[in-house]
């Protein structure tokens, strides 16, 4: 059980390293804005009072550690789903590890970012209340898909 943990806990790091290279890359190419982690650090730190849902995360009380606070919380989540995958999959998929359970994961766990987290910064559920919601949601899926890309190849460089 130890091995299958510290398998997912490294192969949810690669995952995540791999969304924030594919982030820098839209960034450097296309001039897609940088991710900014200061608003989830925000969150995560209200979630401490009982506060989930804000009206605007903007107007919340700051905290003078958020974007710190941020970026762990991104880690930590991107961990977290890495072992949940392998804690689902087995040993025996860290044995041979395919991409279709890797991504279809992925995929599932931006459910987490649309009905929780997005609500909860107060742009809406999936993103309804951003000016253009489709292409927010367009781009968390293919961020997700990168994530699951990057679930694989760690898998694969842990096999």
């Amino acid at each position: 059980m130890f091995e299958l943990i510290w398998r997912g806990m490294i192969i949810g790091a690669g995952a995540t390293v791999a969304m924030d290279l594919w982030a820098i890359l839209l960034s450097a190419l296309f001039g897609q804005s940088k991710a900014n982690w200061a608003p989830v650090g925000r969150w995560f730190y209200h979630l401490k009072n009982g506060k989930v849902f804000h009206e605007s995360i903007a107007e919340a009380l700051p905290y003078r550690h958020e974007m710190a606070l941020g970026w762990v919380s991104h880690y930590a989540v991107g961990i977290l789903y890495g072992v949940v995958l392998v804690l689902i999959m087995g040993q025996q998929w860290l044995a041979q590890p395919t991409f279709l359970p890797a991504w279809i994961w992925a995929i599932i766990t931006v459910a987490a970012g649309w009905f929780l987290l997005q609500p909860g910064l107060g742009i809406g559920w999936a993103a309804s209340k951003t000016p253009n919601p489709t292409k927010v949601r367009a781009m968390n899926l293919i961020a997700h898909t990168v994530f699951g890309l990057g679930l694989w190849l760690t898998a694969l460089l842990l096999r």
